[in-house]
């Protein structure tokens, strides 16, 4: 249950955080790998140790998820090398934040462009991939903020990115069901990463935390791996177009 031999994952977003995180997961249930970032050279870090650790094969990329040239390179390179990708984890985001009354136009079209535009680009390159063979998991890394608001940091943008991608997640559920694809959203609670780390790291958060958060932590490192490989799997084969919290229970309450 819930191997993945003869399967291959691309990430987006894979040299660091969550998607550094889950490519370690994949490899350890025996996927190949296309480990796609703007920095190649800690992908291909990932690779070496991924390589030593389980045997894994993995294809580096150096790609931008918000230009349509770099993201159809990709996919080309990685049905050249493979033949095939199963599954795709759109992991890939930035944020610019700022109140919906002062923040630019090019600080909204920067977050925008990242964190949804980018789902649909790569979507759309290697969900033609899966459609030649009939198979795909899609997976749309979101947010807890794509299903709330907020009131300890204004980014409207990031808000409306990630419930865009919810969103999107639920019509190409749709769409490419016929072609036995589907499509699901994780939506991560508080996990530190780099883009996270100096604000989470903070008395002011903790205590947020502890306040709003049913279990009284952010999440530890790899707790977002086991729902994604669930909606990978053969095993969730009916499950499609939904949006999996795994937050610790912030939006339960």
């Amino acid at each position: 249950m819930f191997r993945f031999d003869n399967r291959v994952v691309a990430i987006t977003g894979a040299s660091s955080g969550l998607g550094y995180q889950m490519a370690d997961s994949f490899a350890q249930q025996g996927a190949a790998l296309v480990l796609m970032a703007r920095r190649v050279e800690k992908c291909e870090a990932l690779a070496k140790i991924l390589k030593e650790k389980y045997n894994a094969e993995s294809l580096c990329i150096k790609c931008d998820v918000t230009s349509t040239e770099s993201v159809n390179a990709a996919a080309k390179a990685a049905e050249e090398k493979f033949g095939k990708v199963d599954i795709l984890v759109n992991n890939a985001g930035a944020s610019k934040n700022g109140g919906c009354l002062d923040m630019t136009d090019e600080d909204w079209d920067f977050t925008i462009d990242v964190d949804l535009k980018s789902v649909f680009l790569v979507t759309r390159a290697f969900g033609n991939i899966m459609k030649k063979h009939n198979y795909g998991r899609i997976i749309n890394i979101a947010s807890i903020y794509g299903l709330v608001g907020n009131k300890v940091l204004e980014a409207p943008a990031y808000h409306a990115s990630k419930g865009g991608v919810i969103n999107f997640t639920r019509a190409v559920a749709a769409e490419l069901a016929k072609y036995n694809i589907t499509c699901n959203a994780i939506c991560p609670g508080f996990f530190t990463t780099e883009l996270t780390e100096d604000f989470m790291e903070t008395e002011m958060f903790d205590n947020y935390c502890k306040a709003s958060v049913p279990m009284l932590r952010w999440g530890k490192e790899g707790e977002i791996n086991p729902g994604a490989i669930f909606l990978a799997s053969e095993e969730a084969s009916y499950v499609t177009g939904i949006a999996l919290p795994i937050d610790g229970g912030y939006t339960a309450v």
